[in-house]
Order: C-alpha cells, then structure tokens, then sequence
C-alpha cells in the first residue's frame, strides 16, 4: 500500500527464550522472516525492520529481503522506544505506520491487510485488531500522531495514545486468534511449531493477552 511503511520490532532481548527467538527455524524460514514475508505478501512496499539485541545477527537473517533496518541502541528500555526509532526514521512522505512485533510469525498477510485497509477506508488514525473482545496487533498508527509518539513516556506505551484519542480508534474484529499469540518462551515456539504441522491456524493453544496491542 503506497504511503504506509511497515515497522517491524526485532530489537528484543529474548530473555524468557534464552536464545534470539527470532532466529529460530519457522516455515522455511526463520521466525522474523516469516513475519517479513507476511508483511510483504500483505503488499507493503515500504519496510523498516527495528534491530537491537543481537542486531548483526537480525541484519545478517533478513539482508536477502527487500527491507531497510535501523538500530535502537535503547532496546532496553522496552517496545515503546522501537516504535519511536522507527517513527523517527520513516520519511515525511509516510502517511501512516503499521506496527509489527517480530515475534508473531503467525499472524497472516490477510489479517495484515485487514488494519490496513481498515486504516484506508475509515479515515480513523489508530487501527487495532481484535479477537473475542482482545486487542492485538499488527497496529496502524496515522503519521498525525508522530510527535505525539516521540514524545510518550516509556512507561506508558502506545496504550496512552489510544486513550488520548478513543475518537480516533477503530478496532478491526477477527475471528484469527494469531493476533494475540506472541513467542516469548519455547512452549510458545513449540504450539506454534504444532500449529504449522497440523495445518491448523484456528486450533486452540495456550496463549497470552496483549491487551491493547503495546505489552511487551
């Protein structure tokens, strides 16, 4: 979609994994490059992949896709600062950002395409989707809001934009739970591994809320 850049966040430290969770082997891939090739096949033309901890290795597993990176040397600090780096990269031509966490290989290009054109057809400035009452992700977030971004405190998160501007909020509803599932540890890496191999995106697993979309 021209005008929208993808900012996808691989700046984490995989603590809870105890190894770089987005460079395990996923699809054919690895982890962040099935995340990459959701995004593209979703038709973003524009992506900016947000590198961190372990950032030669996240450069060195996404260099054969056509993607751009940019480090934040502040990854510590949490998600929030790696949206702000990405806001601060993206040009003054970019209408609006979509909002990808690196470490949700699951969610497809059609749930992708769902917020964006959600963002597209509804004028709204902040786009989330949303299973059975949940917030999730990927986020659309309108380049209105830049320096309001730049300027969150990290404590707050994305979610405090959100509740400055509940006008402007359009929730996208899906009946794809991958909008919620993240992998943080390797029980979760291991669901989503089964998930792949019985073909089943729907299939019930243990996951955890995200809330609004801006957790960690």
């Amino acid at each position: 979609m021209t005008g929208m850049w993808a900012i996808i966040l691989a700046a984490g430290e995989s603590r809870r994994m105890g190894s770089p969770k987005m460079l395990l082997p996923f699809n054919g891939t690895t982890v962040i490059g099935q995340v990459i090739e959701n995004v593209l096949a979703a038709g973003v033309i524009d992506t900016l992949v947000i590198a961190g901890a372990d950032r030669e290795e996240i450069i060195k597993a996404v260099k054969s896709y056509p993607v751009q990176h940019s480090y934040n040397d502040n990854f510590r600090s949490g998600m929030l600062s790696s949206v702000q780096c990405g806001f601060a990269f993206l040009p003054d031509h970019c209408h609006a950002a979509l909002i990808v966490p690196g470490d949700q290989p699951m969610i497809s290009a059609m749930e992708i395409k769902k917020v964006m054109e959600a963002w597209k057809e509804s004028g709204k400035g902040i786009v989330m989707p949303v299973y059975n009452g949940k917030r999730g992700h990927p986020l659309v977030v309108d380049m209105k809001y830049r320096a309001e971004v730049l300027s969150l405190p990290e404590e707050d998160g994305l979610r405090a934009l959100a509740a400055r501007h509940p006008d402007d909020v359009i929730e996208a509803e899906t009946d794809d739970q991958s909008v919620l599932r993240d992998i943080d540890t390797r029980e979760d890496y291991l669901n989503e591994l089964k998930i792949i191999k019985n073909d089943g995106r729907d299939n019930p697993v243990q996951t955890q809320q995200q809330g609004d979309g801006t957790g960690h």
